[in-house]
């Protein structure tokens, strides 16, 4: 019981103004169906904090925190630069059916969530905690208190969001928390 009410605090914590969360608003803006965006999200978290979980069992001690910060910082970098060149939508997508929702949303999400802070969260608690089941179960719980909210406003402020400017806020958050991990990494040599 410990480590699951230890991960939905942890993570649900950990999650508010994370990019997955700001992913979250950006979906529910564009998709405007808050069900099979939510539905995404939950099978996403399950499927990515599933094998984060398995690999902190596996790994255990065997991490080195600089070689992770390296792997960390490196990946902020990449999805700030990923942030900047938004998709677009093609003739044929359908922004509003619900397959085109939360097939958008458990590939985006579960791609954002790789090297996320929720992600080596769930890596670390797994290593920590001996029930792998209650580990996963409460980072997924934790990571739907926290973005479902957020996929409610977004679709209520959706005609009056900025996505232009949450994409530059996002990749310049992304950039500078790369370079506190990798900050971070380097300074523990």
């Amino acid at each position: 019981m410990e480590g699951f009410l230890v991960s939905i605090t942890t993570i649900s914590i950990a999650e508010i103004g994370d990019r997955t969360q700001l992913l979250s608003l950006v979906l529910a803006a564009r998709y405007r169906r808050p069900w099979p965006i939510i539905a995404g999200i939950l099978c996403a978290t399950l499927a990515n904090h599933g094998v984060a979980g398995a690999l902190g069992v596996w790994f255990g001690s065997l991490l080195k925190p600089q070689t992770l910060g390296v792997v960390v910082g490196i990946s902020m970098i990449a999805m700030a630069l990923w942030t900047l060149k938004p998709d677009k939508l093609d003739e044929n997508e359908s922004a509003t059916g619900a397959m085109g929702a939360f097939l958008a949303t458990l590939t985006s999400f579960f791609i954002a969530e790789i090297g996320d802070k929720t992600q080596i969260a769930t890596l670390a608690l797994a290593a920590a905690y001996p029930s792998l089941l209650a580990v996963v179960a409460g980072t997924t719980a934790g990571m739907m208190l926290a973005n479902v909210p957020v996929v409610f406003l977004g679709k209520a402020f959706a005609s009056r969001l900025p996505l232009k400017a949450i994409h530059y806020g996002a990749a310049i958050l992304f950039l500078i928390l790369g370079g506190v991990f990798l900050a971070r990494a380097f300074v523990r040599q």
